[in-house]
């Protein structure tokens, strides 16, 4: 008797489907295996014994240092109290001198000072500008007349042509005398000097006042000095 073969019942149909799903079993397989995690008991162990094993840390308890002692109580005078009828005696001793005729005294005598420290002269106070200032007689063309007749031109500043300003300063003092004449700034060539006795030489002025009285004051002059 011959089989028959049906093609709904052939597996030989269905062979490349199950090959398939076969091959996606196994690959599915092999991703899981490589996906799934292993770990090791023993160092899950180690750890958990090292964290068992940690001690706590002891604090050192801190010591309060104690406060010094206080210092001991200051001694009181003791005051003894003496009753108003109570006789006090107090000891004298007095030494025996005897004094005789060959007894040497030493007599102690001061020495006499002839003479006697100088009192320190205090000067008085210098004035710049004041309420009315010191003037030469008869005014300032006087004083520019005075110097015209008595200035002599020095021959070494006409050798060398030098000419210009000398600045003199110099101290009217309270009866007018003219006192620390000196050379503020000067030309040279004997130009200096010249200015210098000439001012020397001015008589007495009228001295500067302040509140009423007469003053010490400080005066600048210019000298001019010119080749003609």
């Amino acid at each position: 008797m011959q089989v028959k073969k049906y093609s709904s019942v052939n597996l030989e149909n269905r062979k490349g489907v199950y090959f398939a799903i076969g091959l996606l079993f196994i690959l599915a397989s092999i991703f899981c295996l490589f996906e799934y995690k292993f770990y090791d008991t023993d160092e899950i162990v180690t750890k958990k014994l090292h964290l068992d094993l940690i001690e706590a840390e002891v604090v050192p308890i801190s010591q309060l240092t104690p406060p010094p002692p206080p210092p001991p109580p200051m001694a009181t005078t003791q005051i003894q109290i003496v009753s108003d009828h109570e006789e006090i005696v107090i000891e004298l001793e007095i030494e025996d001198l005897e004094i005789d005729d060959d007894t040497k005294i030493e007599v102690v005598v001061p020495i006499a000072i002839d003479e006697l420290p100088e009192e320190e002269v205090v000067e008085e106070e210098i004035f710049t500008i004041v309420e009315k200032m010191p003037e030469y007689p008869g005014g300032i063309e006087k004083l520019f007349t005075y110097l015209s007749e008595n200035m002599d031109y020095p021959d070494m500043a006409k050798d060398a042509k030098i000419q210009g300003k000398v600045y003199i300063t110099f101290v009217v003092d309270k009866d007018g005398s003219i006192a620390g004449v000196k050379v503020l700034r000067g030309i040279g060539g004997g130009c200096d000097e010249e200015a210098i006795r000439v001012v020397k030489s001015m008589p007495k002025w009228n001295p500067g006042k302040q509140r009423g009285r007469p003053v010490r004051v400080q005066y600048n002059l210019p000298i001019n000095f010119v080749l003609k």
